[in-house]
């Protein structure tokens, strides 16, 4: 577990440096995929259909959870993108208390460490919203995938996630309907979408009602290739 890790202080440092290997934000993704049940499910957590309310109850939760093994870590909602000032990250895991160092990047208290993006599938019926928003918004830049593969979100890392708070239908359903979506985009002339950018299953914990994904996209200029963990939860 990344709590095991050692810490070691340095002079003149204001506070402790934490050395960690690449995989670090994969654990980092697990311990947020363990919560979401509990989250879920807490019988202090009230019923909500909100994205913005259910991701800022998901903070809180994982604030809590994370003191008794990664202390290290803390969790904001709503976190000004690094390269994108205009914009905002929904949910971000930062340091607290330490620096810490994965692949030659220092992160501080200032930093985060993986950038965000959370959705309700289905997308809510109102005015001017796109259905296919956990993949794109038909006008503007909306659209969770679009986000991070066009570098509007999370422009400075390769490794980003998504929450998928799914009020409706089933799994295979919603993996059948985003890559349908994304078959369709690729499909287009001068797309820069392809089948490649289709999601991926890694598991599916039906007792849970948690299912993992994985996506990978290209993206255009000098940003390298960005990988997309999925996080999806049955709320209902």
């Amino acid at each position: 577990m990344l709590a095991d890790l050692p810490i070691t202080a340095q002079a003149g440092r204001l506070v402790p440096e934490v050395q960690l290997p690449g995989t670090a934000r994969y654990v980092l993704l697990d311990f947020v995929a363990t919560e979401l049940p509990r989250w879920r499910d807490h019988p202090d957590r009230q019923p909500e259909a909100s994205e913005q309310v259910l991701t800022a109850q998901l903070c809180s939760h994982l604030n809590g959870a994370a003191r008794t093994c990664l202390s290290w870590v803390q969790f904001r909602t709503e976190v000004p993108d690094e390269t994108r000032r205009g914009r905002a990250i929904d949910l971000a895991p930062q340091p607290c208390g330490v620096i810490v160092n994965i692949e030659g990047r220092r992160h501080t208290q200032f930093n985060m460490l993986i950038p965000i993006e959370c959705k309700r599938l289905p997308t809510p019926k109102e005015k001017d919203r796109d259905e296919r928003e956990y993949v794109v918004t038909s006008t503007g830049t909306t659209g969770g995938i679009q986000r991070f593969k066009f570098g509007h979100h999370g422009a400075a890392h390769r490794v980003g996630a998504m929450i998928a708070y799914v009020q409706e239908k089933t799994f295979p359903y919603w993996l059948a309907q985003v890559n349908s979506w994304i078959r369709d985009l690729s499909a287009a002339t001068d797309s820069a979408w392809s089948s490649s950018d289709r999601l991926k299953r890694v598991t599916d914990d039906p007792a849970a009602g948690l299912c993992t994904l994985i996506s990978r996209h290209k993206r255009q200029g000098d940003l390298s290739e960005c990988e997309l963990r999925h996080l999806w939860i049955k709320m209902n």
